[in-house]
């Protein structure tokens, strides 16, 4: 399937590696011209050398802490009215909430409620303006079945769910499709980070989420860099809204 892509161009937050370096790599195959942003700038110059090697894509690199007014200005310098932004940020600590400062809860919110919202509205209005606009934001499975331990992450995610379940139909008309990506258990750096605080050996994390979900195993970052494709794309103007679960059918429900 063409995704009618081509010529386009996106911004891909904490794209260096995991699940945005997927998205990152599944939109350069299309024939968009990127631009990546990561904290560590010889991390991201490699994942951009590596997707450029790939596919034969313009990649901009936009080295910074995302969550800062510094890092939010150097990601949209390259290019400040991209056709398609995908939002992304680290998970939060898990933990017990009994031990989570006010501090923690400002650094969740900043990273994955207020972050994003301020990114789509530095690019909304120009996406209006050319009748075209494609938006997914990263969140996470635990926004539809939380677990106690990641609460900061959940109640961050889920504030930027409720803001984006409005937004999106607002801009809807002027065909920009606004949704969100929930991963389940994908193997990705956050992977490891919760085994660690887990006390688990990766290989017995993943061999955990493995045996409790339906589909025998844990995702492929390329699976999930697929359907963010796909949800960018000319097909997919009247998907609006939504939560896409992306998880092998670990949360259980009718609909």
């Amino acid at each position: 399937m063409d995704l009618g892509l081509q010529g386009k161009t996106a911004l891909i937050c904490a794209a260096s590696a995991g699940l945005g370096h997927a998205c990152a790599m599944a939109l350069a195959q299309e024939g968009v011209t990127i631009t990546i942003t990561g904290r560590n700038p010889e991390k991201l110059h490699q994942a951009a050398e590596q997707i450029t090697k790939a596919t034969g894509a313009k990649v901009h690199t936009a080295p910074g802490d995302i969550t800062t007014p510094e890092g939010k200005a150097a990601a949209l310098k390259p290019n400040p009215t991209p056709d398609i932004l995908v939002t992304n940020a680290g998970g939060p600590p898990p933990g017990d909430f009994r031990t989570y400062t006010e501090k923690m809860w400002h650094d969740a919110l900043n990273a994955n409620m207020l972050t994003p919202i301020e990114l789509i509205k530095a690019v909304i209005d120009p996406m209006i303006a050319k009748k075209f606009g494609r938006i997914v934001n990263i969140t996470s499975g635990s926004v539809k079945s939380t677990t106690p331990n990641l609460g900061l992450s959940s109640g961050a995610r889920t504030g930027l769910t409720g803001f984006i379940a409005g937004l999106a139909r607002q801009v809807a008309a002027h065909n920009v499709a606004i949704n969100n990506l929930l991963p389940g258990p994908f193997n990705t750096d956050r992977m490891a980070s919760l085994a660690k605080s887990a006390g688990r050996t990766l290989e017995d994390e993943i061999s955990l989420r493995a045996a409790a979900n339906p589909a025998g195993r844990i995702g492929n970052p390329e699976e999930f860099g697929a359907a963010c494709a796909f949800l960018c794309s000319t097909q997919a103007s009247y998907i609006i809204g939504q939560n896409v679960l992306i998880d092998g059918g670990l949360f259980n429900s009718t609909m």
